[in-house]
């Protein structure tokens, strides 16, 4: 069974008023709370807590198809067939045999796609040192082999982090976030590998510039009932969407409470070392009846860089043995290239 209830308004196609009031739909209710304020903490600030999934924007494509131009929402014609695919592809999910299938989410949002800015919904053009660092991606977790270390496979692989944009999905599974609220912290534990990033609020600055952090280093502030997290000092070593960054990168998120169960999230990326042009994202959270989140159990510790590694031994000595034989064959894949890189 699916990991929360699936309400009938859910499955009729709920739409969050965020994404739904550019565009009004004649025929849809509004939120019961619809234009009220968001709740609020003891100490006067928008409340964030709980838990909160990345699983309804699984139907909005990442960058926005050609057809629908600098349009940011769909048309009531196109968002009827959207719900349409969104309810066939929840229906195959949820009656899917075996152990395995992925999460899908109640809601359908209007959204043309998750990237907003650019106005054509594309990120931008990489740099040439961008693209090059693409091109290492082929390698390793995604490529064909051989994996002589640890270092040949993602961090997420490595059961390391996901990065703070990955980690918010939406990916296969594990799109659950779990946020908690302090007068002048934030913290965010993510479902998927293991990471929790704890947010100031108290207006210190951020540490040393020669200390970097996969995760960064975060310092949030409030704009009106927004809070804006501005996040520095990262590594080289994680990746957006299937490109590692550089150390350069600069990322600013900022959530928002829409109404009871919606929460709008965007983040800004610049790194002009890696893209020709600054690029945000949005997605809705929603907190969908009886959601929850379960343990992820990756870790490093783990057996499985272990048998990984052992596997490509393996490969290698049969390869030889081939050889020896005068058999010349390709070497069997790690596995195929997934197209779901949400997790870097």
């Amino acid at each position: 069974m699916p990991r929360y209830l699936l309400a009938t308004t859910a499955l009729a196609g709920t739409v969050a008023l965020g994404a739904v009031a550019a565009v009004p739909l004649a025929a849809q209710s509004p939120s019961p709370d619809a234009g009220a304020s968001p709740a609020r903490t003891e100490w006067g600030v928008p409340d964030f807590t709980g838990v909160w999934t990345t699983d309804d924007m699984r139907g909005v494509p990442r960058e926005r198809p050609d057809e629908f131009g600098t349009r940011r929402f769909l048309t009531d014609e196109e968002f009827a067939q959207r719900l349409e695919q969104d309810a066939e592809t929840r229906n195959t999910q949820l009656n899917r045999a075996g152990a395995f299938r992925n999460d899908f989410g109640t809601r359908t949002f209007r959204l043309t796609s998750r990237i907003i800015d650019p106005p054509d919904g594309k990120i931008p053009a990489l740099t040439p040192a961008g693209e090059a660092r693409r091109a290492a991606r082929v390698t390793g977790s995604f490529g064909e082999g051989p994996i002589h270390g640890p270092e040949d496979l993602t961090l997420y692989d490595r059961c390391i982090t996901r990065g703070v944009v990955g980690s918010m999905g939406p990916a296969i599974y594990g799109n659950g976030v779990y946020i908690v609220q302090s007068p002048g912290y934030m913290a965010i534990t993510y479902e998927m590998v293991h990471d929790t990033r704890i947010i100031p609020i108290d207006g210190r600055p951020h540490i040393g510039a020669t200390v970097q952090q996969y995760m960064g280093d975060a310092r949030g502030h409030w704009d009106g009932d927004t809070l804006v997290v501005e996040t520095a000092n990262f590594t080289d070593k994680t990746a957006i969407y299937g490109t590692r960054h550089s150390a350069a990168l600069r990322l600013v998120e900022r959530f928002r409470r829409l109404d009871a169960e919606t929460l709008e999230y965007q983040a800004t990326v610049t790194d002009a070392e890696t893209y020709t042009a600054p690029w945000t994202v949005t997605l809705m959270l929603t907190s969908p009846e009886g959601f929850r989140t379960f343990p992820y159990e990756c870790h490093e510790g783990n057996r499985g860089m272990h048998n990984i590694l052992s596997a490509e031994r393996a490969e290698d000595a049969a390869i030889a043995e081939d050889l020896r034989q005068g058999i010349v064959r390709a070497r069997k894949p790690v596995q195929s290239v997934a197209d779901d890189d949400e997790n870097e």
